[in-house]
């Protein structure tokens, strides 16, 4: 499979999964306890839901410059600081959602192809004030650009699950239904409910 073939559709699935995520939390919450679940943590040391999706987002597109050789855009940048610095300011739900929605629109304006042939393309990994990894395309991509995004992912359902929004495993791979067949189950056939999943 190629790095475009599988990335592509894996950000585009789990991001809107996040926006899923959220509207549930919205519906579930008033106004003021929406917007303060972005203040909302798993533990002390790490960083809030806001930074979460923030960096969801950023990891989302950025594979695409790393894998192309491109320099990040300012923009981009510009989000990873907002997500290091989340814990002074949450922003809002509305943002967040917007920049799910930027992050989807760039993924979908992607050509077929965008980054195939990258395999064996050296990427540099410079991490803020930290060590700098040397690998290639395929490595980034299996031991760093899917890991780190699915960590942030499910870290960000994990901060709304255990505040108390109303969330299960149907809403964290909404995705599959797309699959769903017809199952057997002690001979009868039926429908999978999604409640059940």
């Amino acid at each position: 499979m190629s790095p475009t073939d599988l990335l592509v559709p894996t950000y585009t699935h789990m991001l809107q999964t996040l926006a899923g995520l959220l509207e549930k939390a919205r519906q579930q919450c008033s106004d003021s306890e929406a917007e303060a679940l972005l203040a909302q943590r798993l533990a002390p040391d790490m960083l809030p839901l806001s930074a979460q999706l923030r960096f969801a987002c950023l990891q989302a597109q950025e594979a695409v410059f790393r894998l192309s050789g491109q320099m990040l855009p300012e923009d981009l940048e510009q989000l990873g600081q907002e997500g290091h610095n989340a814990g002074e300011r949450s922003g809002s739900m509305i943002e967040a959602q917007t920049r799910i929605g930027d992050a989807l629109s760039f993924l979908g304006s992607l050509e077929p192809g965008a980054f195939d042939g990258t395999e064996d393309r050296r990427v540099i990994l410079e991490l803020p004030g930290g060590p700098t990894f040397d690998m290639t395309g395929q490595d980034y991509v299996r031991d760093w650009a899917l890991p780190q995004f699915y960590f942030h992912v499910v870290t960000a359902y994990a901060i709304l699950r255990s505040r108390g929004i109303e969330i299960g495993k149907a809403d964290y791979v909404p995705h599959m239904f797309n699959h769903l067949s017809v199952v057997r189950t002690f001979g009868t056939t039926r429908g999978v409910d999604q409640r059940s999943v």
